[in-house]
């Protein structure tokens, strides 16, 4: 392979990942300035942030699929247009519910086009450092938080929601459209896509995508993805209502959520690393069960310094974890059907990523206080470590276990 053109693809698929995330996650920047001009309810312009999840669960599995059919550049280019053009209709829509469907559905669907496809691109790239390129390229939802946002901001301050909304929307097909053309599958896919035959494949297992959806490896990837992303969804999203009512002023209590997202970015390339010196599995294990005892560590902060410490590592915990979960599905599954066996996990994984934050205000809203929600997620925590043990033996390592 063209080992310096794939460092061309994690370029190209952090670019696009930060755009595309940070678009959808820019939400809510426009939530109070929406509200006041709209007089649409909160829980209804927020309803749309549901909807991306969900939809981007679906939409993951639908491109990932696509993907390993006709390649990346054709699901990455709908997801450019998608996405601009979203934006754009979202920006003019004069009732909630166009907002909603636009925003909410097709932000979500466009959303999707990038992450799965543009993993599995990555790991048909790299041979080796696999661990750390597909953390590089996830590094880009990290980067969003400190990008995207900040520009909404400005556009909102310097004009209103609807410009800057517009404007975002124009931006994404200015950065994402050109980034398209760069998007190449490896060479040898290439050629045999070129003469009608199929790739050669070295290491593929030979799985269907009806076998690989039932075995027992994708069991314990999907159950583990679930309930790692049930049991941080819900701290990352009622992290600063959490901290204000622990008595830190609200402007602080945002930078902590700042901190994680720039932590992460680091926990990225250290977890990519150790992933490629250690294997993949024992250090997810170990990274799940950092995670689940910094969220039970939440319940004793008492100051604005401790948040931020625990900040720091729960950030680059839940960051660096996150790509492994591809790695280990290219590595049990092979290239041939890897857009579809991650795009099921992600599918997965957003419905964890739903349920944290809906159980953290129905926990609030019963109890007036996070603290079973900090709780409840540090068990959730540990009980994706659990699973990640029962993961079957790693190709390379062992004989893989038959669906």
């Amino acid at each position: 392979m063209n080992n310096s053109y794939r460092w061309v693809i994690v370029a190209v698929g952090a670019l696009m990942t930060c755009v595309a995330l940070g678009a959808m996650f820019s939400l809510a920047i426009f939530l109070e300035p929406m509200a006041l001009d709209t007089n649409w309810s909160r829980t209804g312009i927020s309803s749309a942030m549901t909807l991306n999840f969900l939809v981007m669960g679906a939409g993951g599995f639908a491109w990932g699929a696509i993907y390993d059919r006709v390649g990346a550049r054709p699901v990455v280019f709908a997801g450019a247009v998608l996405l601009g053009l979203s934006l754009v209709v979202a920006s003019r829509a004069n009732s909630l519910i166009v907002f909603q469907l636009s925003y909410g559905v097709i932000v979500g669907l466009a959303a999707s086009a990038f992450f799965a496809p543009m993993i599995a691109l990555t790991t048909a790239w790299f041979d080796t450092h696999r661990s750390l390129a597909v953390s590089l390229v996830s590094a880009g939802m990290g980067v969003a938080p400190m990008t995207i946002s900040p520009f909404a901001r400005w556009l909102i301050t310097a004009y209103d929601w609807r410009t800057a909304m517009f404007d975002i929307g124009i931006m994404a097909w200015v950065l994402l459209l050109p980034a398209v053309l760069l998007v190449r599958q490896p060479s040898v896919a290439v050629a045999a896509a070129d003469s009608g035959a199929p790739a050669p494949v070295a290491d593929d297992p030979g799985f269907s995508v009806g076998q690989a959806l039932r075995s027992p490896q994708f069991l314990v990837l999907g159950m583990t993805f679930f309930a790692c992303c049930a049991a941080h969804s819900g701290p990352i999203f009622h992290m600063v209502s959490y901290a204000m009512s622990c008595g830190v002023a609200p402007m602080a209590a945002v930078s902590i959520y700042s901190v994680e997202g720039l932590a992460g970015l680091g926990g990225r390339v250290l977890y990519g690393v150790l992933g490629d010196r250690h294997g993949a599995k024992p250090v997810l294990i170990v990274g799940l069960v950092i995670q689940a005892v910094v969220i039970a560590a939440y319940l004793a902060v008492g100051n604005l310094e401790q948040f931020y410490l625990l900040a720091i590592i729960f950030g680059a915990t839940y960051g660096g974890v996150m790509p492994l979960y591809a790695v280990l599905a290219r590595d049990y599954f092979g290239p041939r059907i890897i857009g579809t066996v991650l795009g099921a996990a992600t599918l997965l994984s957003s419905l964890g990523m739903s349920f944290g934050p809906l159980a953290g205000g129905m926990i609030f809203d019963a109890y007036a206080s996070y603290s079973w929600l900090f709780i409840g997620s540090a068990l959730v925590g540990l009980g994706a470590a659990g699973i990640a043990i029962a993961f079957p033996p790693q190709p390379g390592r062992e004989r893989l276990q038959a669906a």
